[in-house]
């Protein structure tokens, strides 16, 4: 990773931002409601909530043919894809509730998921956040050698035929968080000194990761089989599970960044960026299917990636709503509004990048 953080212009001569914050701001005032969850996410947690771990229970205390365990640990996936994707996502950036409390709540079933707090703080709302796809700083962008999501990206031979195998390396995602991510991240996050918000006791940091990897691997592998449950069938079982939400997020994730329309700008030899953070996130950003309902409710707005990003303080809840005003700002100052009416359109349009990007540099 590049060290030195690159700096966004100052100066909005097309007064973007100022223009939509206030459109924005009036929107809500002028509805007297709040910018945080309502009564719909609340019941959209508790149902999640349950699809995640409902199953868990049923597989603890029912004598059931594996194959039956195998399909509620899908559904478990389904679940905490869901759960990540709604619940801990919102409470993470402080948009779940106006109660500090209730965000930090929600934001501590990341936990439950397999991950850590401090370290999804960092790398998602200080680097992804404010980097949002600058090569060497949006750590989503960085997926080793196996796949090349940048032109930046060093290219190998193999990178002819990510477009196929990249999607299964997509459901390792969240398994990784669980063994090894979550370590490397720390120990890299600590020595940059990066944090959110207040700086946190490194002492106390690494406690609390060790403390919450024993639980979670108590809660996970160690209770079914003590309970009675093969060893093998519950590790097939987790990692099912974990497969399953891996490639949902990873999916999810994928498509509002990495496709063809979105750029990967990088900052000049001074280290400045050529637009301001917001209109950056317009040219990095980009929505899909945003008039399925289904999609909607069940990605937590992050198919409203270019609402998100620009506004992450405000709850998903209210992304279908805002969307209007932010796409009528952006054509009103003739800037990119990219987005796709269609799930199915996006995915197609993701591959068909990864494609581009892994064919040799000098044949393209």
């Amino acid at each position: 990773m590049i060290k030195t953080a690159p700096t966004f212009a100052k100066q909005d001569n097309l007064k973007f931002f100022r223009t939509l914050n206030s459109r924005v701001n009036n929107y809500f005032k002028e509805n007297n409601i709040q910018k945080t969850g309502n009564w719909s996410l609340y019941l959209k947690t508790v149902i999640l909530i349950t699809v995640f771990l409902a199953p868990y229970f049923l597989i603890l205390t029912l004598g059931m043919p594996f194959w039956a365990h195998l399909l509620l640990t899908i559904v478990m996936g389904i679940g905490m894809a869901g759960v990540g994707m709604n619940v801990m996502h919102d409470g993470n950036h402080g948009s779940y509730s106006n109660k500090n409390w209730v965000n930090k709540f929600m934001g501590g079933t990341i936990y439950v998921l397999a991950g850590n707090v401090y370290n999804w703080q960092v790398q998602h709302n200080v680097l992804h956040h404010t980097y949002t796809n600058i090569p060497g700083h949006d750590e989503d962008l960085d997926a080793g050698r196996v796949i090349r999501f940048t032109k930046d990206a060093k290219w190998y031979n193999f990178h002819r035929f990510q477009q196929y195998y990249s999607v299964f390396l997509y459901g390792l995602l969240t398994f990784n968080w669980a063994i090894t991510t979550d370590f490397k991240q720390m120990r890299s996050y600590l020595k940059r000194k990066l944090s959110y918000g207040e700086a946190k006791n490194p002492k106390i940091l690494w406690t609390t990761l060790i403390i919450t990897k024993v639980i979670y691997v108590s809660i996970w592998i160690v209770l079914p089989i003590i309970i009675g449950i093969t060893w093998w069938k519950v590790l097939i079982g987790f990692f099912v599970m974990h497969y399953t939400a891996g490639l949902i997020l990873s999916v999810v994730f994928q498509l509002a960044h990495v496709v063809d329309e979105t750029t990967n700008p990088s900052p000049n030899e001074l280290g400045e960026m050529d637009n301001t953070w917001a209109i950056h996130q317009l040219f990095t950003t980009t929505n899909f299917a945003p008039k399925n309902k289904i999609v909607n409710w069940y990605t937590g707005g992050l198919n409203h990636q270019i609402e998100h990003h620009i506004f992450p303080n405000i709850s998903h809840v209210h992304y279908g709503k805002i969307a209007k005003i932010v796409k009528e700002t952006a054509q009103e100052c003739n800037l990119p509004y990219y987005e796709y009416k269609t799930m199915r359109g996006a995915v197609i349009a993701h591959f068909k990048h990864l494609k581009e990007l892994g064919m040799k540099p000098e044949l393209t």
